[in-house]
């Protein structure tokens, strides 16, 4: 038997075949109407979250493909009724975006401890604004600057996960208003 990597999940196909998938080997369309609620990005992003969900909160190596639709549609439609209509797509000024390798730049080489405050500070000047979405991008090439990596690591998955989930309780703690959304790639 073959060891399935770290990385993937298998999905039970309808004809009761598994195939082996990567968070990053997933593709969803949508169609119709819901085409245009959502950004393709922000639905890949959702698709990858469900993957993570399943492979590592629920600790399952195998998930049939109506499961995982199912969790999926499940998290979008719980973006949709506070989420903007196809005419009221958060327009630029509504978007707030950082580059989190700038940010571990800012902080010094693999200096996580300066990192996190800096992150936290930039967290509130955007939310001043009021925006209707945070995007924090450069994610991957920030968690190697500050762990001093050239490949993918362990440490890096970690700190990776890390620098998630400090965004989320920042925000958590922040935020009164209902119509936000966090992006962080």
């Amino acid at each position: 038997m073959i060891t399935l990597a770290s990385d993937c999940l298998l999905f039970e196909l309808a004809g009761g075949e598994s195939v082996p998938f990567s968070a990053d080997m997933i593709s969803v369309d949508l169609m119709g109407e819901t085409a245009l609620w959502f950004d393709p990005d922000f639905v890949r992003h959702a698709a990858k979250a469900v993957f993570h969900y399943f492979q590592r909160e629920l600790g399952r190596q195998t998930v049939t493909l109506a499961e995982f639709a199912e969790a999926l549609e499940k998290v979008l439609r719980g973006f949709k009724p506070n989420g903007p209509e196809p005419s009221e797509r958060p327009t630029p000024s509504q978007v707030a975006q950082s580059d989190l390798r700038r940010l571990a730049s800012d902080s010094g080489h693999g200096c996580e401890l300066f990192f996190f405050p800096r992150l936290r500070d930039e967290l509130r000047q955007h939310l001043q604004q009021q925006p209707r979405m945070l995007r924090f991008h450069g994610l991957r090439g920030c968690v190697k600057q500050l762990v001093g990596a050239q490949r993918w690591t362990a440490r890096c998955q970690v700190l990776e996960e890390q620098i998630v989930a400090y965004l989320r309780e920042c925000l958590s703690a922040e935020v009164s208003q209902k119509e936000l959304a966090l992006v962080v790639e």
